[in-house]
């Protein structure tokens, strides 16, 4: 499709040292962007840049460090000479268990990471290029928002108001700059490991299409949004979960063997 080639296009990447940002960069390199990715370190950075190759260059910039993130607008702006994509994708997650036992610190990172530093690059996107020419930024949520669990209730609630925030910068910005979020289901990732690695086939068993979601399965959606195949979307959050905000599978499968 025509509309998914982003040959001349410019991208960062937040939090693309491994995972989905890193699944992300490279299909958008793949699409024919140039991509900056960002990492707490320079050594994961440019780990990462090495892995996607191309043009692609890697900054260390902490999601929330105004400073460091202003450095890479600027930079990326300066060596690409366009800044046409913005994915907010870094993301932390260091409490566990009911709200009420979390402490004011974990309650801060969280919410920081998750929805203050999307608001934070959307804003020097927006203003370095974005605002005047145009652009896509994307943030990644969390079916997690859309749904109620237990101990990991105040990540959900950050990705719930980013789910939130991301169709009031839809309007906020608009016509200019489209802004979506995807929402990603339980992913073979570092930061999902306890929801996954030591019940993967249970998991992938209550799972409609049958398995749990690979980064590349994210970085399809991603970069199908920032693309001008998604130009009249805006302000939409893209679920993608095989079918796990469904609810189980297993009933239905067993139901169907048994020829009810």
């Amino acid at each position: 499709m025509a509309g998914l080639d982003l040959t001349g296009r410019t991208a960062i990447v937040t939090g693309a040292s491994r995972g989905i940002g890193l699944a992300v960069a490279k299909a958008i390199a793949a699409a024919g962007g140039s991509v900056v990715l960002t990492s707490r370190s320079q050594e994961s950075a440019d780990a990462a840049a090495a892995q996607v190759g191309g043009t692609a260059i890697g900054v260390a910039a902490h999601a929330v460090d105004e400073e460091a993130a202003r450095r890479c607008v600027d930079l990326t702006v300066d060596r690409f000479g366009s800044l046409d994509i913005l994915v907010n994708n870094a993301g932390t997650n260091p409490s566990f268990g009911p709200i009420i036992d979390q402490d004011h610190a974990r309650f801060a990172k969280t919410f920081d990471v998750n929805l203050w530093a999307p608001v934070l690059w959307t804003g020097l996107v927006t203003k370095a290029w974005m605002g005047e020419h145009g652009g896509a930024v994307v943030n990644t949520a969390s079916i997690g928002g859309m749904a109620f669990e237990a101990n990991i209730g105040l990540y959900n609630a950050s990705k719930a108001a980013l789910i939130h925030v991301t169709k009031q910068l839809a309007l906020e910005l608009s016509p200019k700059v489209r802004v979506n979020a995807v929402a990603p289901g339980v992913v073979r990732t570092k930061l999902a490991e306890a929801l996954w690695k030591e019940h993967e086939q249970a998991v992938s068993a209550s799972t409609a299409l049958g398995r749990i979601g690979e980064p590349e399965d994210i970085a399809s959606a991603v970069a199908f949004l920032v693309s001008d195949a998604a130009s009249w979307i805006t302000g939409e959050t893209m679920v993608i979960d095989g079918g796990q905000l469904l609810g189980d599978a297993l009933p239905f499968r067993q139901g169907a063997q048994l020829g009810v």
